[in-house]
């Protein structure tokens, strides 16, 4: 077997998958168990793509409040996930480089719901690792997470590619000095219909 000297980093949510409208319907939900609530605009506004105590002490929620939410969110993702997508394009390149490359998820999504995703849609084992935000004592755009991955594989900067979409994810890849791939929208068909989706 070929020895595996460079590393994939992916991040999950917007790179991998649109999981706009999965995270949104779970944290409605678990926001109505105790009487708040959250409109689509204000999520993506204000919530998508950053750690869930950023966006919920702005909504005023106390601490413990921010904890009951997020445990209640984190145990009704799956039940959304029927209305996540896949970025096909992406995964058909993991595919074809995983021979050559180590490939690991970083994210700022919990362990559970990202395997809950990757299983869904049969991803799990492409990644050899999963950094997730229990993972971490700082998360993006602080590079703690990419270069634990790093670490772990004992791959340089310089041999280390990372897909990434968010802002905060591009600024924690660069500070991490490893190469940059900048996952941006495109249009898919589906249904005769053109949508808004995810590619390189």
């Amino acid at each position: 077997m070929m020895k595996k000297n460079k590393l994939i980093l992916c991040d999950l949510d917007g790179t991998l998958f649109d999981t706009t409208k999965v995270n949104f319907y779970s944290y409605k939900e678990a926001l109505n168990e105790i009487n708040y609530d959250m409109d689509y605009d204000f999520f993506i506004e204000e919530c998508y793509g950053k750690h869930y105590k950023e966006f919920l002490l702005k909504m005023g929620l106390n601490e413990n409040e921010m904890e009951i939410v997020h445990k209640i969110k984190k145990n009704t993702y799956n039940r959304y996930l029927n209305v996540a997508k896949i970025n096909t394009h992406l995964f058909n390149i993991l595919e074809s480089l995983k021979k050559e490359y180590h490939i690991a998820l970083v994210t700022t999504a919990s362990q559970k719901n990202s395997k809950e995703i990757l299983d869904f849609f049969n991803k799990r084992e492409l990644f050899e690792l999963i950094i997730a935000a229990e993972d971490v004592e700082n998360k993006k755009p602080n590079p703690e997470g990419f270069i634990k991955a790093m670490n772990y594989f004992s791959i340089k900067p310089e041999e280390t590619l990372i897909f990434e979409d968010s802002d905060v994810g591009i600024e924690a890849a660069i500070k991490s000095k490893a190469n940059i791939f900048k996952v941006e929208i495109f249009w898919f068909k589906k249904e005769g219909k053109l949508w808004k989706y995810l590619q390189l």
